[in-house]
């Protein structure tokens, strides 16, 4: 039997296409697996950058925290070391504890926040009688006499000083006119008694010591007169002054 070439040539052709046919189902085949693959890939790097971008922003925290922690530590230690300086200045303070209450009791009575009591000394001031041959203010008694007994006193350590019973401030104003002195915007006619709670023997000889504050005032025409008190009594200036 002869062979047909037609037949023959129609087998060639299915052999071909079987072929080709073979190829596209292994070339798909193997397109398939790479786009998978490449895909697994590209989420597996995803995920892993992830992680990284995770790793480092906790890293970062870790960092700051630290820092922080830090910080506090030093802050600690500041406010422990000024706490120890605290009690070390109150355990030295403590042994002089009771000096400075004495200490802070003598700065109130000298602001005049306490009753002054004590022995002392009374300072009285007259005008001279006046003879009418020079001028008459040299007869009388000025506030720069006053001044000069005032500040003697507080220079040999009195305690508190009064005017005719007006207990004296650090800032009170005093000022003469004519017969009489004003002290704080009181007005005070002579004559004065200046009082001063303090040692009485050491305020005596400060003013009669020679060519001092007496030798002045009697200089000056004035007529001064230093007693000697076994206890001056002085109210506080809310008390006395009102």
């Amino acid at each position: 039997m002869k062979n047909n070439p037609h037949n023959k040539r129609n087998v060639l052709w299915n052999r071909k296409y079987f072929v080709i046919l073979v190829v596209c189902i292994i070339t798909g085949f193997i397109i398939g697996y790479s786009y998978n693959l490449s895909k697994d890939n590209r989420q597996t790097g995803s995920v892993s950058s992830l992680y990284v971008q995770q790793g480092d922003t906790y890293r970062e925290e870790l960092i700051a925290q630290q820092e922080r922690n830090k910080e506090l530590a030093e802050e600690l230690d500041t406010l422990l070391q000024t706490i120890r300086n605290y009690e070390k200045e109150f355990a030295t303070n403590e042994g002089q504890y009771e000096s400075l209450v004495e200490e802070a009791e003598r700065l109130r009575i000298l602001l005049g926040e306490l009753p002054a009591v004590g022995e002392g000394i009374a300072i009285t001031l007259r005008d001279n009688a006046y003879t009418g041959m020079t001028n008459p203010n040299d007869y009388i008694v000025h506030e720069s006499h006053i001044f000069s007994v005032i500040n003697e006193l507080k220079i040999s350590g009195a305690e508190a000083i009064a005017i005719n019973g007006h207990r004296l401030k650090t800032n009170s104003y005093i000022s003469c006119n004519g017969p009489v002195i004003t002290i704080d915007g009181s007005q005070y006619p002579a004559p004065f008694v200046v009082e001063a709670v303090g040692n009485r023997e050491t305020l005596t000889a400060a003013l009669e010591i020679e060519g001092g504050v007496v030798d002045q005032l009697l200089s000056d025409h004035i007529v001064v007169t230093v007693e000697k008190k076994e206890q001056v009594l002085m109210p506080s200036i809310a008390k006395g002054n009102s």
